[in-house]
């Protein structure tokens, strides 16, 4: 049987580029290589497409990229000469430029196949504000927020947001992840020193409720039919204020992850259901990781989607679905069957519109 050529980009313009290395890293080892060619392809920090023969953090030891801009038939080609063409591409690359709908439209323009959620739920998804607003349209239960934007960030003073949303209260950029640009304001003092922070990183800024809960997350995958794990529970040491980046990737003893979370079959449910709502409301595609909170009077709240979650070791999702009985090789596999599969329905729609139009 031929081997199927997958492209697994990594890297990328991103606060979360040593993230998504270490996911890359993971995906290359496990991916079954009897059908597939994993072919890896590094993104520099300056943006900068590389080809190499293992995920490497050292992206560009590898060979610089072009592409032959062909929909019909994007070449990729090295700087020696070494040209090539790919039957999938699996984006592992969180947040800037890879997770908000920018490599997705590049890739949709070169009409090569793709895992993941496209263009407009990837776009939505990743911006905090519109996946709150999305949400709450759909009815879903979602913590109170407020926004401003960096043109206008005195809109609202410390007492102003106290007073809407009651203290402690969260600040964050709009479109980042894991936990970059985020701080937890419990006085005045707080509160100048993270507004700071998260404009560091964003043009647009939420200050949400804090929700006093667990922390709770669920692992989707499919399209039609769409399924949920069972959900998994972090739970986070005293010694931080909330599931931080460094809790969450450098600090070991940070965290225990539970899979599955220790709760009844009802919550379970409850929590299931509202993640599968998430996923469609959002237009997810493929796979993603709802993150929620729950309350001790047993209230879910959605906190957000990723549409790339991580696969390191220390990742949910994988564990998750582990956990039903998927391993991380066959997981790999049917995420590729589910992008396959999609693309296939996608082209039956017809972009050659007749008319009596002169030209």
């Amino acid at each position: 049987m031929t081997r199927k050529k997958i492209a697994i980009l990594y890297g990328g313009r991103s606060v979360e580029h040593g993230v998504s290395i270490n996911s890359a890293r993971n995906i290359f080892q496990y991916i079954d290589q009897s059908r597939f060619e994993p072919i890896p392809i590094g993104i520099s920090l300056a943006g900068i497409w590389y080809k190499s023969k293992i995920v490497n953090k050292d992206i560009e030891t590898g060979e610089e990229l072009s592409i032959q801009l062909n929909p019909s038939a994007p070449l990729f080609t090295t700087k020696s000469g070494q040209a090539f063409h790919v039957d999938l591409v699996f984006p592992v690359l969180h947040g800037t430029d890879g997770e908000d709908g920018s490599i997705q439209g590049l890739l949709k323009a070169f009409d090569i196949p793709m895992i993941g959620t496209g263009v407009a739920g990837s776009a939505m998804s990743m911006s905090k504000l519109v996946a709150k607003r999305l949400l709450k349209e759909a009815g879903l239960p979602i913590n109170k927020f407020l926004y401003s934007y960096y043109s206008d960030k005195k809109q609202f003073s410390f007492d102003e947001i106290v007073a809407k949303i009651g203290l402690p209260f969260m600040v964050k950029s709009a479109s980042l992840g894991s936990s970059v640009g985020v701080s937890k304001v419990k006085s005045k003092a707080d509160f100048e020193k993270a507004l700071a922070d998260s404009y560091r990183y964003d043009d647009c800024v939420l200050f949400e409720e804090f929700i006093e809960g667990r922390e709770i997350e669920c692992a989707i995958l499919g399209n039609d039919p769409v399924l949920a794990s069972m959900p998994g529970e972090i739970i986070i040491s005293s010694n931080y204020e909330f599931y931080t980046f460094d809790a969450k990737y450098v600090d070991g003893e940070a965290v225990s992850i539970q899979v599955p979370a220790k709760l009844d079959s009802s919550t379970a449910e409850k929590i299931r259901e509202v993640s599968i709502k998430a996923y469609k409301a959002l237009g997810c595609e493929d796979f993603s990781r709802v993150d929620l909170f729950l309350t001790k009077k047993g209230e879910v709240f959605v906190n957000e989607i990723n549409t790339i979650p991580g696969f390191t070791n220390s990742s949910m999702f994988p564990m998750m679905w582990q956990e039903r009985g998927i391993s991380f090789t066959d997981l790999i596999s049917r995420l590729a069957d589910l992008a396959e599969e999609r693309y296939k329905k996608s082209r039956r729609i017809d972009r050659n519109y007749q008319s009596a139009l002169n030209f």
